[in-house]
Parts: structure tokens; sequence; C-alpha cells
């Protein structure tokens, strides 16, 4: 067996599959809650799954542990701390960020107190708008109302640590309409919100039924006064979507290893994780995902496959994929981040960004980072480096 890189971070993602509704706009692995919904074998399957992980990852601590979706609240409290009870029994962890992602319309006082009980510290929350007649365009189950028991909710189950979600560019929207979602955001006091344009990916409803969004200076207009008052309400922007707020500085710890090319397992419905190891005394990056539509992961991983496939990366792969997370921290990443997450030479970096424009791009023996300028346009420091 290859020997596991073991100063590289490790997360843990836990893919819960099901939502009550389909939204219009998402692409996401989900699938609407239906009589085939089967908790207990589910879980099941993610603890084989785990076990299996555990495998080749022994002696390795988790960082962080993070619940997507689908809505991951839709489980119960018992079953999360199944999970979570696993990992323990299999993983070192201390002082670990554990997410859960919740919707508003999932939301019960007892079954929010369970998930803190069983050891869950942080909640991402889809608000994704407060704004009711957004809400209905986005096909959202919650109303406004909802959106704010969700946060009071989630304040009285004992969580202090809560990211609020919201999205702009939405159909119809104003300028006053973006910031005022900010604005009653900020209200709340949460460390962190994430604030994202709304985009419209293929296979989702809202790409063979567009909406009509606004133009694109109205949308760069939403985006700076929303940036804008998020600096005047202490938040500090540290990645192109996520801000933290600067006194309580909680940013996302998971989020964090990913855009630094930690290393990541995935275990459920179509997740996808990434681990390097030592081979032949070389750093060899692996990308490996399972099986995607639910009852087949069930099956397949109870049958002890849960592994649908398995690459590993080229070199020149592995320099992209860095550069694709790396730069869209605010301030870049660190050479010896680099080298020691890829096994490669600052020179190797060099020359594959020795083509951008250094206007948009800096690299020097410390680090590597957009410029101000730069972070605006990530894109097309992306289309340079292809």
């Amino acid at each position: 067996m290859p020997i596991v890189s073991a100063e590289i971070p490790l997360s843990l993602y836990v893919h819960i599959p099901w939502c009550v509704k389909k939204c219009p706009y998402c692409d996401f692995n989900s699938h609407e809650k239906n009589q085939s919904f089967d908790e207990a074998q589910y879980v099941k399957a993610l603890l084989i799954d785990l076990d299996t992980e555990h495998q080749h990852n022994q002696n390795r601590p988790l960082s962080s542990i993070f619940f997507g979706g689908g809505t991951p609240s839709l489980f119960s409290a018992e079953a999360i701390q199944q999970i979570l009870q696993h990992a323990r029994n299999l993983f070192k962890f201390n002082d670990i960020e554990i997410t859960l992602e919740a919707n508003p319309g999932t939301f019960e006082q007892e079954k929010f107190n369970g998930f803190r009980e069983a050891g869950v510290n942080r909640l991402s929350i889809g608000i994704q708008s407060f704004n009711q007649s957004h809400l209905e365009r986005l096909g959202r189950i919650h109303d406004n109302k909802q959106a704010l028991v969700a946060v009071e909710t989630a304040k009285a189950a004992g969580f202090d640590n809560i990211n609020l979600d919201l999205m702009f560019g939405l159909p119809e929207q104003t300028v006053q309409q973006a910031v005022d979602d900010i604005s009653q955001a900020c209200d709340f006091k949460v460390p962190h919100i994430s604030h994202y344009q709304l985009t419209i990916e293929e296979n989702t409803y809202f790409h063979k039924h567009r909406p009509i969004l606004p133009e694109n200076d109205l949308i760069w207009e939403m985006q700076t006064q929303c940036q804008n008052l998020l600096m005047d309400k202490q938040f500090q922007q540290y990645e192109i979507s996520a801000y933290a707020n600067s006194r309580q500085k909680l940013p996302s710890k998971h989020n964090l290893n990913y855009w630094n090319f930690g290393d990541y397992i995935g275990i459920g419905a179509g997740a996808h994780g990434k681990l390097s190891s030592v081979e032949n005394q070389h750093l060899t990056i692996r990308r490996r995902w399972k099986h995607r539509q639910p009852q087949q992961y069930i099956e397949k991983t109870l049958a002890g496959n849960a592994i649908s496939g398995d690459q590993v990366l080229l070199q020149q792969d592995i320099v992209f994929e860095f550069l694709l997370n790396a730069l869209r921290l605010k301030d870049g990443s660190s050479i010896a981040t680099f080298e020691s997450n890829t096994g490669l030479t600052h020179d190797t970096l060099l020359k594959a960004v020795e083509q951008c424009d250094a206007s948009l791009l800096f690299i020097d023996k410390n680090k590597v980072c957009t410029t101000d300028k730069g972070f605006l346009f990530l894109n097309e420091i992306l289309q340079q480096l292809i």
C-alpha cells in the first residue's frame, strides 16, 4: 500500500443527496425525497464507505467535516450522530470544524438541538434571499418569514458559527434589493456570509426555461455595492464569494483546505475525493469518486464497491487545479503550500504562469496570488493557463 502524505491536511465530505424539492437553478447531485428514501440504509452504506477510506488514510487526523447536499438537515439528528461517532472511532480529531448545510423549511428546534449535541458546530444556511418574490422565482420551499426564523432557531440551539448563503443577479432583482438582502444578513451578526452570483448551469430547469436576468452592468453594480456594505460592516473578503467578520475571524476551515489544495475524503452518492500518497519516492495525487445515483451507491457500497472512478493527476493537471483553487483566495497561497501539497517545485509553478499577464498575476519566491485587478478577472487568468 502506498505511504500516505501525513503532512497534508485531510478533510471529510459527506454527501446527503436528498432534498424536499429540486431548485430550478441547481446542478448538484440532488434528488427529491420520495418513497425510495431510506435513511438507515444510506447511513449503513456511508459507514462502510468511511471504513474503506480509512484503510487508505490511517493515522491521518481530520481537520474538518462537511455535510453537504442536497439538504443534510433532512436527516435525523440520530443519523448525523451515528456518522460522526463512527468518524471519531476511526480518525483522530481535535478542535475540529463540523459543518452541516441546512435550508429554511427543514428547521425544527428539537432536531437542531440534536445536531448540536451530535457534534455539529457550524451551520451553513441556504437563505439565498430574504425577498419573498425572489424566493418564489427561485423555487425555494421556504418563505421570507421561515428564513428569519431559521437563523433564530440556529442561535437558540447554541450555534454561534453560522454562515448565511445569499445570491445576487436574481431574476428581476434590483440593485437595492440585492443590497437589502446583505443588510438584513449583517443585522443577524453572524460571523460568515457567502455571496455569489446566480449562474445558469446546464441540465437545470433554468437552462431549459431561461429566466430574465439583470444586465451585466446591473450585476456589477450589485456586487460592488454589496461588497462595500460588507466592508462597512467589517466583513473581510477572503475568497471570491466568502466573507468573514474581522472581529470573530471564523473563515470556513473546510473550504480553505480545498482552496489550498489539501486532501479530502468524499463519501456518499457521487462524492469526490482527492488523496496524496508517496509512490516510488514521488508524491502521487489521485482522485476518485463514488456512484452517483443514491440507490446504486447503496447497493454497490454494501457489496464492497463504492468507487465508481479513479484517476491519477498528471503534472499539468496538478498545477492547473492548484491555481484554480488558490487564486480564488484574496491573498493567494504560499509557495511552501504549493510545494508541500503538490510535490512540485517553485520552478514548475513559475514555468506554468510565465505567459500570464503580470498586471493580473503576482508570483515571487514566497507566494502566488492575483493582483487587485486580477482578482476581478480570474477567468481571464485561467484562460491564459490553459
